[in-house]
């Protein structure tokens, strides 16, 4: 007698089928009206609704003769500042910690220590920085203990001062979680190939800039693709930092601050405009990012 087959294929779908709905319900949906209603005028005027009407790219015309551009300068140099120490020393971190010549000593304690800031809330981080680095706060109170400064810094009253408290607090967020995906990497490396560049005479640098760095790559890739996308996505920090108003005069607005500003006055038309606009930034930038680390001879 024939066995009969039992066909088990059909319970993936039925096991993933939840996932497909709530994501073409949340998801999906709002992402088609987002792009319906940028070329559209829909916003209120008081207690008037206005539109919608169809009004084609005028939004997309309005939004490049606005601050837009000077809000995607900020956005992008304050990802910038964050970012650059982020990954420089969360290679170096990484490199130590996974190191076994170096024999260093409570590894598990400092793996737990630089990822938890990353477990703190950008809110409570934000109010933090506000308190320590306040025109009363200790930073300035310790300067000025110590003879450095006559007067208090006014930190949130200068273009370097916000943006490098911006920075810097994006930095201690992010830069535990940036160590230990790369350290997973760098432990992926099989040891034999390190063992081999010993025995061939390579040093410290060359192991890492010749072996590490090329066969991490893929890692950093993704690092640095997710990076850009919450770059572009920076809201809560200098939100909370600045109370909304990106001060000193607008030099620490971003992008999707300016897009909070456009939904809070119920203009859905330029909000779903300017969303667009980061969904083609974003995509043309992960691609060139994906296409720097994958070669066109890597590709075929």
């Amino acid at each position: 007698m024939k066995q009969k087959k039992v066909n088990y294929s059909k319970w993936g779908y039925i096991f993933i089928l939840p996932f497909f709905i709530s994501f073409f319900i949340f998801s999906f949906i709002p992402l088609v009206d987002t792009i319906r209603y940028s070329f559209y005028e829909y916003y209120r005027s008081g207690l008037k609704e206005i539109g919608p009407n169809f009004i084609g790219l005028a939004n997309y015309k309005s939004l490049l003769q606005s601050d837009m551009l000077k809000y995607a300068a900020n956005t992008f140099i304050l990802w910038i500042i964050g970012f650059i120490p982020q990954i420089v020393i969360s290679l170096l971190l990484a490199s130590w910690f996974v190191d076994a010549r170096m024999k260093l000593r409570g590894k598990q304690f400092f793996k737990v220590v630089i990822y938890l800031p990353n477990l703190i809330m950008a809110s409570a981080f934000a109010m933090l920085f506000f308190a320590l680095f306040s025109n009363t706060g200790p930073v300035n109170s310790i300067l000025q203990s110590i003879g450095l400064i006559d007067t208090p810094i006014d930190f949130m009253r200068t273009t370097f001062g916000t943006r490098s408290l911006i920075g810097l607090m994006n930095f201690l967020m992010w830069f535990g979680n940036t160590t230990i995906m790369l350290m997973a990497a760098i432990m992926g490396i099989s040891p034999d190939i390190f063992e081999a560049s010993e025995l061939d005479g390579c040093n410290s640098r060359q192991r890492f800039f010749h072996i590490t760095l090329p066969l991490i790559r893929p890692i950093l890739g993704y690092t640095l693709i997710t990076s850009i996308i919450g770059g572009l996505q920076m809201y809560d920090v200098p939100q909370i930092l600045t109370n909304g108003q990106g001060s000193p005069d607008r030099t620490s607005m971003t992008l999707i601050m300016f897009l909070n500003s456009h939904l809070k006055s119920n203009n859905y038309g330029m909000a779903g405009a300017l969303s667009v606009y980061l969904f083609i930034v974003s995509g043309i930038l992960c691609f060139i990012v994906y296409r720097m680390l994958n070669p066109k001879e890597e590709m075929r």
